[in-house]
């Protein structure tokens, strides 16, 4: 698989505004986490969310738009997925903790 510089950028800019989407929508703020944490989210989105599609070969019927509304889909909701993992690793580390402290 040749991957081009287009490419790269179109992930670059898909993933920076899945990240602000769901930092606006998880964080209910204008702002979200921030531009740099956005586009990390955004960016571990478009990766979880282009894996997960591809492994369920979901096709949403978007691709004949430029950068790919399937591409943005995916990515907003592999990062709502990746912030629900986060949150769930940080809960169970968060209990453990508890428990060893009693």
């Amino acid at each position: 698989m040749n991957i081009s510089i287009a490419q790269i950028i179109v992930w670059l800019i898909v993933g920076g505004l899945a990240g602000t989407f769901t930092g606006m929508l998880v964080k209910r703020d204008k702002v979200g986490f921030g531009r740099l944490k956005n586009f990390g989210v955004g960016l571990a989105g478009a990766l979880l969310g282009g894996l997960v599609f591809a492994i369920f070969n979901i096709d949403l019927g978007l691709r004949d738009i430029a950068i790919s509304l399937q591409d943005l889909v995916s990515a907003f909701l592999g990062s709502l997925v990746f912030l629900a993992i986060l949150a769930i690793v940080k809960y169970v580390r968060k209990k453990k903790g508890g428990a060893e402290s009693e």
